[in-house]
């Protein structure tokens, strides 16, 4: 096992915020595996902290609770939420652009496809957290951006159908990701995904809009 980090050394120096930054984030992505196996509940700091070959005051230097750590690995999904709204916010609601913007939303979506079954294999650590201000703005907001395009009456109403049950599709597909469909890989279930939304967008059109076949 490596040795703990120096946190500060003789002189009273703090660490080299790159070092710091990338310390955090492999502290996440060994409680992302642990949560994952062995749930939230089940999981001590004492274990991954051992995981990463830390003392547990190292953990404590990043993160002052393991509810904290839990919180920046659900803002983690809100990352690609953010990209996402950017997108989605500045590009008129049609079938052929919405088409594109769909392909590479399923995309991100699997790349967190590890932290979506996390989410769902610990729903009520989640529902336990203490959620602030920011954190509840941030999920109206992302909803804010779909509800404002949907329901745009410049769109044509059959247009709004479609992508609405686009939309749907997405989040199922998301949803069923972690357990129901685990034994599916992201790749293949990616490209089912993708074409399942392009037949409801209108099949052959949007796909010359979307990505390559």
């Amino acid at each position: 096992m490596s040795a703990a980090p120096n946190l500060v050394d003789d002189e009273g120096a703090r660490p080299d915020p790159e070092a710091s930054k990338g310390t955090r984030e492999r502290i996440l992505d060994i409680a992302l595996d642990l949560f994952t196996e062995k749930g939230f509940d089940k999981t001590s700091l004492r274990e991954i902290a051992d995981e990463l070959g830390f003392s547990k005051a190292a953990i404590y230097y990043h993160f002052a609770s393991k509810d904290e750590i839990l919180m920046a690995l659900h803002m983690r999904l809100h990352e690609f939420g953010y990209r996402a709204m950017d997108r989605f916010g500045t590009t008129p609601a049609s079938l052929e652009a919405w088409a594109k913007l769909f392909d590479e939303l399923i995309d991100e979506i699997f790349a967190n496809r590890k932290i979506i079954l996390m989410h769902q294999r610990n729903s009520a650590a989640f529902e336990g957290l203490h959620h602030t201000t920011e954190h509840d703005d941030d999920h109206h907001d992302i909803e804010a951006v779909f509800r404002e395009a949907l329901a745009d009456p410049d769109v044509p109403l059959r247009d709004r159908v479609r992508l609405t049950c686009a939309v749907g599709a997405i989040m199922g597909g998301l949803v069923l990701s972690g357990d129901v469909l685990n034994d599916v890989p992201s790749a293949q279930l990616a490209d089912i995904l993708r074409d399942a939304v392009h037949d409801l967008l209108g099949g052959r059109a949007t796909r010359s809009a979307g990505r390559p076949r």
